[in-house]
């Protein structure tokens, strides 16, 4: 069996609270104040947004609220996200026992993590992607919040095509796997202009437009693409849970960021 380390965090105390009670009571918060539709039914899926907290936990606090009346039992979660830091080809798995935040150690899925690796020249080990990214890290907390027992294999995407690996993943998931997709929408646009984007990208993936998505303004556009192929094949429903910007939440008008939650059920 390989020794694999522990990944450290990137971003704590920069992205979010460093200190475990501080963090965990800002999370709280933010799930608290979410507020979701009475019939919103089984979810497999969630997408989130990765911002500094303070921009984007109200938002996030949405989609993990979506997660936090599934059933106790130990979950595996496939994290899904865009690298900003490092350029690869393919979906960098890592080389990790662990990823660590100021709540604990989040075990990685080993086995889930060696079959992808297994099924196709896609999927590489390449932890030094992972090392400064902060895209999977800062969902995290709020996972460690809303399950209690869960499991990881992170995904951070290069280039790759994005329905390929929506396909893998429709044909791998059980019952016992969900998946977490991070992104952020439109960036450092004035408030109007960011709106008037987000909200076109928002319809076009609550309508499947794959191609669409695809050539918006999300920096995690691939990974969300693969969710949405992952949900035509399985047959998922996608509802919109909040959708605000920087604009909204902690910051001016001028350059915004968008960040969306949305949830897919069966």
């Amino acid at each position: 069996m390989a020794e694999y380390s522990v990944r450290r965090p990137a971003v704590a105390g920069q992205f979010y609270p460093d200190d475990p009670a501080v963090l965990r009571r800002a999370v709280r918060q933010y799930l608290d104040e979410a507020r979701l539709p009475a019939d919103l039914g089984p979810v497999r899926a969630v997408i989130a947004p990765h911002a500094g907290y303070i921009y984007s936990g109200p938002i996030a606090g949405f989609a993990f609220k979506a997660l936090e009346g599934l059933p106790r039992k130990r979950w595996t979660v496939f994290l899904l996200g865009p690298s900003h830091r490092a350029y690869f080809s393919g979906v960098a798995l890592g080389g990790y026992a662990a990823f660590r935040t100021p709540l604990g150690d989040v075990p990685v899925a080993q086995e889930r993590v060696a079959e992808l690796v297994a099924r196709s020249p896609h999927y590489i080990r390449a932890p030094e992607a992972h090392r400064a990214e902060h895209c999977l890290e800062v969902e995290l907390p709020f996972l460690q919040v809303v399950l209690p027992e869960f499991q990881l294999v992170p995904m951070l995407f290069g280039e790759v095509a994005p329905q390929a690996v929506g396909a893998d993943l429709a044909e791998i998931l059980g019952e016992d796997d969900l998946v977490v997709v991070s992104t952020d929408l439109s960036h450092y646009l004035p408030y109007s202009e960011a709106g008037r984007l987000d909200r076109a990208l928002l319809e076009a993936l609550l309508a499947g437009d794959q191609r669409a998505v695809g050539s918006g303004e999300a920096c995690g556009r691939a990974p969300v693409v693969a969710c949405m192929e992952l949900a035509r094949r399985l047959g998922w429903k996608s509802v919109l849970l909040d959708y605000r910007s920087s604009g909204d939440t902690a910051g001016d008008k001028w350059q915004v960021v968008g960040y969306a939650a949305v949830a897919y059920t069966a």
